[in-house]
């Protein structure tokens, strides 16, 4: 039995998720935690790209700008690839369809897919400049991690793994949650405050005190 059940809420355009991914991988090996993925789109379309940003350009230079910063607290700082992003043919990503992605996944390979599909969908996000947003992106990166392409396919596309994101948006609400990366410790309700990883394990060692 898992020493603690950890909701992960994400979203696989959210630089600071991918800095939380990792260092999540480690600390569930160490303390034996039971990671629940939950999807949190911070925008679903370009139209909602456009409220949030505005223009294409500006977009893409304000959350370039936002990389910057991550990059500079990462763990991984190579695979942080600002200039890359910043050069791409098309417009920034929203992270709706790589949710469906991820989704789809976790339909099919339970939480442990799940997590390996954020991970290699944030690779392609973050280091390799490709267009997340872009179906064939993800039916792609599927590919890679070994799906095999109609089952995954039939998935991706299927209403109920649309409806399995919009119902983690639902808990997301109902949890007052407002921002990624979320993460919250079932047994006690406490949220992570993100950081590096020894701030992380620390929270992690007074959360299971308090349970024991």
């Amino acid at each position: 039995m898992a020493s603690l059940t950890i909701d992960f809420f994400h979203d696989v355009v959210c630089c600071w998720c991918f800095n939380i991914s990792s260092r999540m991988r480690s600390l569930a090996a160490e303390f034996d935690l039971d990671i629940r993925h939950r999807t949190f789109v911070l925008q679903a379309s370009r139209s909602e790209m456009a409220s949030r940003w505005g223009n294409p350009e500006d977009a893409r230079e304000t959350i370039l700008g936002h990389w910057v910063n991550c990059r500079r607290v990462s763990d991984q700082p190579e695979l942080v690839d600002i200039d890359a992003m910043r050069s791409a043919p098309f417009d920034y990503p929203h992270g709706l369809t790589a949710a469906l992605g991820c989704k789809a996944a976790e339909r099919l390979g339970g939480q442990a897919a799940h997590w390996d599909m954020f991970d290699r969908l944030q690779r392609a996000h973050l280091t390799e400049a490709r267009d997340v947003a872009d179906p064939q992106t993800v039916l792609a990166v599927a590919r890679e991690l070994g799906f095999e392409n109609a089952a995954f396919a039939e998935a991706f596309d299927d209403p109920d793994t649309a409806r399995a994101v919009e119902a983690d948006r639902q808990h997301a609400r109902q949890l007052q949650v407002r921002s990624i990366p979320t993460l919250i410790v079932r047994e006690t309700g406490a949220r992570l405050v993100n950081g590096p990883r020894e701030d992380l394990a620390a929270q992690l060692r007074a959360a299971l005190r308090l349970t024991a």
